[in-house]
């Protein structure tokens, strides 16, 4: 089955245990439904009221790399007020760790009233906002001041809306975005879901707007390229360390480290189909 109707597959079988309403009938009719759901067995596979399945705070209590990891192939799930519901496979994170990582927004253990949200519980979105209009969301882990950036999501549902969104936080208009530049990056992914400084401290596993679901088939460690973060400026030799993590040969991935994949492919670790 094609990666991609194999996704829409998994998405249908996750859908058929809420009570949210579909999102319009076309969008029903490319989804392949009748696909078995995770394992009712697995801790994070809580029912809620919501009747889904969703990430609940255990998964999130991880120290601030294991999280970023652990983020790829899950599913972030985003209800708009109009009750719409947008889905995206996270497929790009990085990891800042606070006190001595001098890229941190917390470096040095300094929590002020912009960063309290990484200092909050595992699980709490930090919400930040760069050159006074773009937005970033991250999510707080285990550790003082720790935080991971969702950097890149897949879209799976609800692409007209996050077109709608995107072309609205632009102000020329431009050529219809396809489908892979929606939100392969961390300000592409906070316009296409609509979040704003409004979701700063709002917690994952409680939020009426915004949560997490897990996604099937999670990724081996040969399917995720460890490298260098991006855009962090001068920070000695924090500019140099593998903190970001991506899904290889996913093209919805923001920035490709050509390098490091040649490198993982000459050690034989070949990504799985």
């Amino acid at each position: 089955m094609p990666r991609k109707r194999k996704l829409l597959a998994q998405l249908s079988a996750l859908q058929s245990n809420t009570s949210f309403p579909q999102i319009d009938a076309l969008e029903k009719q490319n989804t392949t439904p009748g696909a078995d759901s995770s394992p009712k067995s697995s801790k994070y596979f809580v029912i809620e009221k919501r009747n889904s399945p969703q990430l609940q705070a255990d998964f999130f209590n991880q120290p601030c790399v294991s999280l970023a990891k652990s983020f790829l192939g899950q599913i972030l799930v985003r209800k708009l007020p109009d009750g719409r519901e947008l889905w995206g496979r996270i497929v790009e994170t990085e990891a800042y760790l606070g006190g001595e990582d001098e890229a941190s927004h917390s470096k040095g253990g300094k929590q002020t009233q912009r960063n309290a949200a990484m200092f909050m519980k595992p699980g709490t979105l930090y919400v930040y906002q760069i050159y006074g209009i773009y937005f970033c969301m991250n999510v707080s882990s285990q550790g003082e001041g720790a935080a991971v950036l969702l950097r890149s999501l897949e879209p799976l549902q609800g692409l007209d809306a996050m077109r709608e969104l995107r072309r609205a936080s632009r102000k020329a208009p431009t050529k219809l975005l396809k489908d892979w530049q929606l939100c392969n990056g961390p300000s592409k992914l906070c316009q296409a879901f609509g979040i704003d400084k409004a979701f700063d401290q709002k917690d994952l596993t409680q939020d009426a707007a915004i949560w997490m679901v897990p996604g099937q088939d999670p990724p081996g460690e040969q399917d995720v390229v460890a490298t260098t973060r991006i855009g962090i400026g001068n920070r000695g030799e924090w500019a140099q360390k593998p903190l970001r993590f991506y899904l290889r040969g996913n093209k919805f991935v923001s920035v490709v480290d050509k390098k490091m994949e040649r490198e993982m492919a000459a050690r034989g670790q070949s990504p799985c189909s």
